[in-house]
C-alpha cells in the first residue's frame, strides 16, 4: 500500500503569534492586503494587535467585514469588488470558518472570471488565486489548513464547495489568544465541530497511517481540554489544546473526508438554520452508535481517550463506552437538546436524507449507509442526550 500526504500551507502557532502577521506578510512580498473578517471579531477588538503588526510592517490594508453566519457567494462578490478597487495583492482572513472560507473564495475570484459557483467541486479553479493568509479566532473548523471553501447561495437556498490544492492558504497563523473572547456556548459548539472532524477522520474508510495519528492526537487534546475551555475560559493551556486540536483534526480530514454526521449537518443546517458545530454535536453520538459495529477497535480507543475503563469487556461493550463518554461530554458543556429544539420535522427528513446521501462524506463513513439509515439517525437525534443515560 502506498500512502500520500500533502500540506502546502506554512503553519505558525503559539500565544502571541498574531504579532507575526506583518513580518510574515512581507515575507510573501505583499504590500497591500484585503483583511476579511466578520463584525463580531471587529467589534470585539480582536484585530487590534494584528492591525498594529501590519502597520509596523508598512502594509496597507482594507477591511471587509460583511460576512454572514453562513458565508455566501453574494458576500464573496462584494468582497472581490472591494479587493479589486483597493488593488490588494493578497487576502488575510481572520475569524471563524465563515470568514476564512470567504477569504479563500475572494482570493479565487480576484484572479478568475465568472462567478464562484462556476468553480464548485475539487480542482476546478484554473488560475492561481491571490495568496491567502488564514488566522482563526475559533477552535472548530480548521479552515486555515484545508483546501475547501464552503459557501451558500441565498437565492437558490443551497450550499456548495470550491476546493483544490491551490485554494489552500499559503500561511496559517494560529494564535490561541485570539479565542479568549469566545463565549462558552460558541467554545462548546466549535470545539465539538473539531472533535467530529477528528473522530470522523479517525474512523473514515480513507484513513491512512499519517491521518490516523493526527486524528488520534487531535481527539486526545480535545478530550482533555474541551470541558476546561468551556467552563474555565481563562485556562490558557486548555485554549491552546483546543485550537491545536482543531488544526490537527483539519490536517487529518483534509485528505480523508468525513462521515455521516457531516453529510447530514449541511442540509439540516441550511433548512433549519442550525449552527454547523451544534448540529454536528447533536448528531455525533447517534452516528457513533450506528458505526460501532464497523470498527469497534477504533471506538474502544476513543472510549479510552475519554477516560472510560474498558478492561474485561467484550469488544462491542467496550466500544459502547465511547458513546457514553460523548453523551457525558455534551451534557457537561451544555449541549443536551436534540433536533427538536430547531423545529426539525420528521415528515421533512426524507428531503434531508436525499440531499445528504449525495455527499462524498457518506462514501467515507465506515458503515455502508442508505437514505433510510440517514432518516433514522435524525429521528434518533431528535431528543438530544437528556440528563442521563438510560
Amino acid at each position: 500500500m502506498v500512502y500520500t500526504y500533502k500540506m502546502p500551507t506554512e503553519l505558525v502557532f503559539g500565544y502571541g503569534a498574531a504579532a507575526q502577521t506583518g513580518p510574515k506578510t512581507l515575507e510573501l512580498g505583499l504590500k497591500k492586503a484585503l483583511l476579511v473578517t466578520d463584525k463580531g471579531v471587529l467589534d470585539a477588538g480582536i484585530l487590534k494587535n494584528l492591525e498594529s503588526s501590519l502597520k509596523e510592517a508598512n502594509i496597507a490594508y482594507e477591511i471587509f467585514s460583511e460576512i454572514e453566519q453562513e458565508p455566501t457567494m453574494q458576500g464573496v462578490e462584494a468582497g472581490t469588488k472591494l479587493l479589486k478597487d483597493f488593488g490588494a495583492e493578497g487576502v488575510i482572513g481572520v475569524g471563524g470558518g465563515s470568514a476564512l472560507d470567504s477569504a479563500k473564495a475572494i482570493a479565487v475570484m480576484a484572479t478568475n472570471s465568472g462567478k464562484i459557483f462556476d468553480y464548485a467541486g475539487f480542482g476546478k479553479v484554473p488560475v492561481q488565486p491571490l495568496p491567502i493568509i488564514a488566522i482563526p479566532t475559533t477552535s472548530g473548523t480548521g479552515s486555515e489548513a484545508t483546501f475547501w471553501s464552503v459557501l451558500a447561495d441565498k437565492t437558490q437556498g443551497v450550499k456548495f464547495s470550491v476546493g483544490g490544492w491551490n485554494v489552500m492558504p499559503v500561511l496559517a497563523i494560529v494564535d490561541p489568544q485570539l479565542t479568549e473572547s469566545l463565549p462558552p456556548s460558541i467554545t462548546a459548539t466549535t470545539g465539538m465541530d473539531a472533535l467530529v472532524h477528528a473522530m470522523e477522520a479517525y474512523v473514515s474508510t480513507n484513513c491512512q497511517p499519517i491521518s490516523e495519528g493526527m486524528a488520534y492526537h487531535a481527539m486526545k487534546l480535545i478530550a482533555r481540554s474541551l470541558r476546561q475551555a468551556v467552563n474555565h475560559w481563562k485556562d490558557t493551556k486548555a485554549r491552546e489544546d483546543m485550537i491545536m486540536g482543531s488544526l490537527i483534526a483539519a490536517l487529518a480530514f483534509n485528505i480523508t473526508r468525513l462521515g455521516n454526521a457531516h453529510a447530514l449537518a449541511i442540509p439540516l443546517g441550511i433548512k433549519y438554520n442550525i449552527p454547523h458545530g451544534e448540529v454536528n454535536a447533536i448528531l455525533l453520538p447517534w452516528v457513533m452508535q450506528y458505526n460501532l459495529s464497523a470498527c469497534p477497535d477504533k471506538f474502544i480507543e476513543i472510549a479510552k481517550l475519554f477516560g472510560e475503563d474498558t478492561s474485561g469487556l467484550a469488544p462491542m461493550e467496550a466500544a459502547q463506552k465511547s458513546v457514553k463518554a460523548i453523551k457525558a461530554l455534551l451534557r457537561d458543556i451544555g449541549i443536551k437538546d436534540g433536533l427538536k429544539k430547531w423545529n426539525v420535522k420528521e415528515d421533512e427528513l426524507a428531503e434531508i436524507a436525499a440531499k445528504a446521501i449525495k455527499s462524498d462524506n457518506v462514501k467515507s463513513n465506515p458503515r455502508k449507509t442508505k437514505e433510510a439509515d440517514l432518516i433514522q439517525l435524525c429521528i434518533d437525534a431528535m431528543n438530544g442526550v437528556g440528563d442521563y443515560d438510560p
